[in-house]
């Protein structure tokens, strides 16, 4: 694709978004060749680059809000600052792309290989990296809070301070600062500590059973905090 057609194309989908889609035309992007395009500061914003092979371009302060680059090969891509808040990332190849400052809250990476990339200071809240491969990559200054961690891959991976990914409990747990996950359940350490029976056999047949083992991980990690009065009666009464 020459640099005539592709700026057509940007013209085109730029309309349709500020007519929210009344007049131009969504940059259909499908398995394109893009390596070399000029896409620093681009608006492709729902654009579908599924299968796109991105791989070394210029996506720096991009706008790729909620596009679909499932598949997609952005492997040492520049996303430096780039906007991929909700975009569909799912297998896509991200190995030792620039994602310094991305906004990739809400995103999908599942499955992604994000292999020696640098995200450091990115936004990752609400971002599913659940399978990816974050082995050697930078993570440090990262905001993790409500990402899903789950079977993730970080070997050799440099963590945000206070982050802890915790293997071989019954229930996944990831710990982000003050944020716990366990499994799909996210709750703050003092939200875990004050939580009633009930809320807690609301969650689950096998979690009762489990509860007072997680707070013996959430003391350990985050600090010492007081058991609910009713666990203190449970354990009064063995």
């Amino acid at each position: 694709m020459n640099s005539n057609e592709m700026n057509e194309i940007l013209e085109q989908h730029e309309i349709w978004i500020f007519s929210r889609g009344k007049n131009g035309e969504k940059a259909d992007l499908k398995n394109a060749k893009l390596g070399d395009a000029e896409l620093s500061g681009v608006n492709l914003r729902s654009a579908n680059l599924r299968g796109a092979d991105l791989g070394g371009v210029d996506l720096r302060g991009a706008d790729l809000n909620d596009a679909d680059l499932r598949g997609a090969n952005l492997r040492g891509s520049n996303l430096r600052g780039a906007d991929l808040r909700g975009a569909n990332l799912r297998g896509a190849n991200l190995r030792e792309a620039n994602l310094r400052g991305t906004d990739l809250k809400s995103a999908s990476l599942k499955g992604a290989d994000l292999k020696g990339s640098d995200l450091k200071g990115a936004d990752l809240d609400y971002t599913d990296l659940s399978s990816a491969d974050l082995s050697n990559a930078d993570l440090r200054g990262v905001d993790l809070n409500n990402a899903d961690l789950q079977d993730i891959n970080l070997t050799s991976t440099d963590l945000p301070e206070s982050t802890f990914i915790i293997f071989g409990e019954k229930y996944f747990i990831s710990i982000c600062g003050d944020n716990v996950r366990v499994g799909c359940e996210v709750h703050s350490a003092s939200e875990w500590r004050q939580f009633s029976k009930q809320d807690i056999i609301d969650m689950g047949d096998d979690w009762l059973k489990f509860h007072p083992r997680l707070l013996d991980i959430i003391d350990f990690y985050c600090g010492k905090g007081e058991r609910p009065e009713w666990l203190k009666a449970q354990n009064n009464d063995l």
